[in-house]
């Protein structure tokens, strides 16, 4: 009787303490996830253990322009600053970081509203974090930098080379140009017969742009659950779905879990009509800018290709969106030879 009373008394302080924790439990526990589990519950995915596989890189912070930002550095020379895209972090870039280091002092940034970076309520035009990246890597010390992004970070550092060009040594953008007003021409429905589970050779339907612009309601539906969105988007948008591991799914799934991390990452694409209206102002670039895309690359060519004077392109084959994951080698081998001096 005793017990009974115990154990009624556990389950009682476990609901007021953790509402919601056994239907949560359930869910992480379904028939539909079960190979997850495990790797998630088991698996330090922090960045103090992640950077440890990488001999040589370290984390930083630094508090810029409003905002702590968080990120790696590692490896020697000139300075080569990464920025991720959605749905990741600093970690998207881990497979080419080592081999870059051998001639770079590599820097990958949290962009605001990622990762360990600081979440605020805005400022997430892609001007605005522009001036975020720029204001931390002169506050480490440089004037000029070579800036490259994928995905969101991508048109985070096409924006960081507008602003400042002087700053800007040369630009690399893969599989996402900066916002511009055929962004605002995109369908809403797919063609009939269009649209399936997996990319192909199809244009997209880039459903996410249009749910990631509600406000509110994401975070309420995906807090704790991120990972089946990303599952999608990984199952999408991957030739090779092992390319993004157990590991590197974790990784990423610990850091859109929250609500405030979900609420951070939608704002990026919240911000893309100011975006479009602060592009209508950008000129053209200068400096040498090298285009890699998968399944975005004619898109980029078309796009970048208007701004850009010194402009190499190159397709990334049999690879999907998540191209630096997917095919290391060949964007190591592309990024170093633009570099170093094939690009300009």
């Amino acid at each position: 009787m005793k017990a009974m009373i115990r154990t009624g008394i556990l389950a009682a302080l476990m609901a007021i303490v953790s509402p919601g924790h056994a239907q949560t439990s359930a869910t992480h526990t379904s028939a539909a996830t079960p190979a997850h589990k495990p790797v998630a519950a088991k698996t330090d995915v922090s960045d103090r253990t992640l950077v440890k596989s990488l001999p040589g890189f370290r984390n930083g912070y630094a508090t810029v322009n409003g905002v702590r930002l968080h990120y790696v550095v590692g490896g020697k020379g000139e300075p080569l600053v990464l920025l991720p895209g959605w749905p990741e972090t600093w970690w998207t870039f881990h497979k080419i970081m080592p081999a870059l280091a051998g001639h770079y002092t590599v820097i990958v940034v949290d962009l605001r509203g990622m990762g360990a970076s600081s979440k605020p309520a805005d400022g997430y035009d892609k001007k605005t974090m522009a001036a975020d990246i720029h204001e931390l890597t002169q506050s480490l010390g440089y004037d000029k930098v070579t800036i490259a992004g994928h995905d969101i970070g991508s048109a985070v550092a096409f924006a960081y080379a507008e602003n400042y060009p002087d700053a800007t040594d040369k630009l690399v953008m893969m599989e996402f140009p900066h916002p511009d007003d055929s962004l605002q021409t995109l369908p809403l429905l797919p063609a009939q017969g269009a649209y399936g589970d997996r990319l192909g050779s199809a244009r997209p339907n880039l459903w996410w742009f249009a749910f990631n612009q509600v406000r509110g309601l994401p975070e309420q539906l995906l807090a704790g659950r991120a990972r089946l969105e990303q599952d999608w988007l990984f199952h999408y948008f991957l030739v090779n779905e092992n390319a993004v591991d157990a590991r590197d799914r974790a990784v990423y799934a610990r850091a859109y879990e929250s609500a405030a991390a979900i609420r951070a990452g939608n704002a990026w694409y919240q911000a893309f009509p100011q975006d479009v209206i602060d592009n209508r102002e950008y000129g053209q670039l200068q400096m040498p800018v090298l285009v890699m895309g998968g399944p975005a690359y004619k898109w980029m060519k078309m796009v970048v290709g208007q701004r850009a004077v010194n402009i190499s392109a190159v397709d990334i084959e049999n690879s999907g969106h998540f191209i630096q994951e997917e095919q290391p080698e060949l964007v190591t081998k592309t990024m170093l030879g633009f570099l170093q001096g094939a690009g300009g």
